[in-house]
């Protein structure tokens, strides 16, 4: 049986104990029919646009106008997503890769049990990028979509896709993690139109984590000279030239950092190194989880360190050996308690190479203690500093 709807479009009647849905039909109908007006609508507005005849301040609003019906048209995506239930004809007909394709009819089954994503999206609060990713943590550990749709409208991309990710893998720090990571690793590369050689290389965390800080101590050190010598290059460059160096045998470069910290909650060792349960750590901060059996491979070779904290307060830090004790900044790098996820940007949430800000500037005899130091990257570093040079806070003070 079948009713014809807006446009010509065809939709099945749905038949429930005998009956026939005419309301569903005509409810249907009339969100096909909205829809086309809709699309109808926006390809009339897009002829017209000229965003050379708009000021910049009624180019940005119409640009949030246009933001947010891409969001809304992702919800519509995302659940019929359910129904087609074929990533390459999805693929085709939203332009997209496979890959993204797949993300999207995951969030799409897995809308109708999280209501939170769901929700959301039909608000057009979030993206389906965002949507995806929510997906994933969700998936893993039930209940998180409310506090992760939270977090997306208030921070970055790149801190929400972090901040899922850690959240996924903690959930399923019990579930085999360190075979799936071994299982994992790869490597692969291509040429590109320029003839650079790129390399895609996937280790786990515990090979990964040392490999990227000795090549960007490297890099610190291949910065620092160049700019003796006066010149002046983006540090990814330096970067670069510390991972081929290494692959190559040289670079070595060292920092007054660890190149790897393990941190373990001290009952996961009592209890033998077997799993983690709910309230501990067994993790790299700023990385993720890794399994109890891999931390203690570590530790057998490794320095022992205490940490003490009070619920976010980080109380005490001790080293038991004979050399010299670690600066307090280590374990401030730890990240703030209980979570201890590492540091990342106080404005932009960045964790590429965080650099110590004085809250109230040094020159003004701002103290480097823990509330006085905020973590930010170079560049939102470089525009505070800048900020504090116009409100006249860098001036020495009054004696």
């Amino acid at each position: 049986m079948r009713a014809t709807v807006g446009r010509g479009r065809i939709s099945p009647l749905f038949i429930e104990s005998g009956k026939v849905s005419l309301g569903l039909v005509r409810m249907t109908g009339m969100q096909v029919h909205a829809i086309h007006n809709a699309v109808a609508w926006l390809e009339k507005s897009n002829v017209g646009l000229e965003p050379e005849l708009l000021t910049s301040d009624a180019a940005r609003e119409l640009l949030a106008v246009y933001a947010r019906a891409q969001k809304l048209v992702a919800f519509g995506v995302a659940a019929l997503s359910r129904k087609v239930d074929d990533p390459a004809q999805l693929a085709r007909v939203t332009g997209t890769s496979i890959g993204k394709a797949k993300e999207t009819v995951a969030t799409g089954k897995l809308m109708p049990s999280a209501p939170d994503l769901g929700d959301a999206l039909a608000r057009g609060d979030i993206s389906l990028e965002q949507a995806n990713e929510i997906a994933k943590a969700e998936e893993s550990s039930p209940g998180a979509a409310a506090e992760l749709v939270e977090a997306a409208q208030r921070e970055p991309f790149h801190s929400l896709r972090d901040k899922a990710r850690r959240i996924k893998l903690e959930a399923e720090q019990h579930r085999g993690l360190a075979e799936r990571q071994r299982e994992a690793r790869h490597a692969r590369s291509h040429t590109d139109e320029l003839g650079m050689v790129h390399v895609h290389l996937a280790v786990e965390p515990q090979v990964g984590a040392p490999i990227v800080a000795r090549a960007e101590a490297e890099a610190a050190n291949l910065h620092r000279q160049a700019k003796k010598e006066g010149k002046i290059e983006p540090f990814e460059r330096h970067l670069a030239d510390a991972y081929a160096a290494l692959l190559q045998g040289g670079g070595g470069g060292r920092s007054k950092r660890p190149e790897l910290v393990v941190l373990v909650s001290h009952s996961v060792v009592k209890r033998g190194w077997t799993h983690v349960e709910e309230g501990e750590i067994c993790k790299i901060p700023g990385i993720g989880p890794v399994a109890p059996e891999v931390a203690r491979e570590i530790a057998a070779d490794a320095f022992l360190n205490g940490v003490f904290f009070d619920g976010k307060d980080l109380r005490h830090f001790a080293r038991w050996t004979r050399n010299i004790p670690v600066e307090v900044m280590i374990a401030l790098e730890l990240g703030p308690p209980p979570d201890f996820d590492g540091v990342k940007c106080a404005d932009c949430g960045n964790r590429f190479r965080p650099e110590n800000d004085h809250i109230d500037p040094h020159v003004r005899g701002g103290p480097s203690s823990t509330w006085n130091i905020d973590p930010r990257c170079h560049r939102c570093h470089r525009e505070k500093t800048e900020r504090d040079r116009r409100s006249g806070k860098l001036k020495p003070p009054e004696p």
